[in-house]
């Protein structure tokens, strides 16, 4: 279709604009936040409403860029309701701040992190009902970055909860990494499958024609 090339190429510009602005913030921030320990979330909260907030609602609105593209493929309606889950979570994250390292936790640091939370799980779900619809090129990465989101999401937990936070940071920078290549999966497919299609609907010239 005419504008699947288009929406995918514009989710993806989305994404890589969304990853120049994340990598611009944390190199902006205070030498004394440590990435190994410290969650995004807590270096865009020593600079609230900068360029990783930014980057979130960025990321957030690729993501939804790429709903009518998916549904007019054929996608089910269970994985764009969790697109639109994924997006809504990380908009709301970028917009309720979680409170400064060290403090308690009030009432918007639950919301973001719930929030969070609705985000990271979401997507890789969403991801593996999609993979049952793309080329089986397109599947096997959608697949092989869902599992590799949901064990990086148990790590995650493990290290909030009984592990003492450690390495968080690390852990959950490598699961934003992992979620945000699958979105470029599904924007490279969409991308993608417009060329091919195009080329297989071409007409074969007849022999001496």
């Amino acid at each position: 279709m005419p504008g699947t090339r288009r929406i995918g190429l514009l989710a993806l510009g989305g994404i890589v604009l969304a990853a120049v602005l994340a990598v611009i913030g944390h190199l902006e921030v205070s030498d004394d936040l440590d990435p190994w320990s410290l969650t995004v979330s807590d270096f865009a909260v020593s600079d609230r409403g900068g360029v990783i907030d930014t980057a979130m609602a960025v990321l957030a609105a690729a993501s939804l860029v790429l709903l009518p593209a998916l549904r007019r493929a054929g996608a089910d309606p269970a994985p764009l309701v969790l697109l639109t889950a994924w997006s809504a979570g990380l908009l709301a994250a970028a917009v309720v701040p979680t409170n400064e390292p060290g403090t308690p936790m009030d009432t918007a640091a639950y919301v973001h992190r719930y929030a969070s939370v609705l985000s990271f799980l979401a997507l890789p779900v969403a991801g593996w009902l999609l993979a049952r619809r793309p080329a089986d090129g397109a599947a096997a990465w959608l697949r092989g970055l869902t599992l590799a989101s949901l064990v990086l999401a148990a790590a995650m937990i493990w290290s909030a909860y009984p592990g003492d936070r450690a390495l968080l940071g690390l852990i959950e920078r490598l699961l934003i990494l992992t979620e945000t290549a699958l979105l470029t999966t599904l924007a490279l497919h969409l991308t993608l499958t417009r060329v091919v299609g195009a080329s297989a609907a071409r007409p074969t010239p007849a022999r001496g024609a």
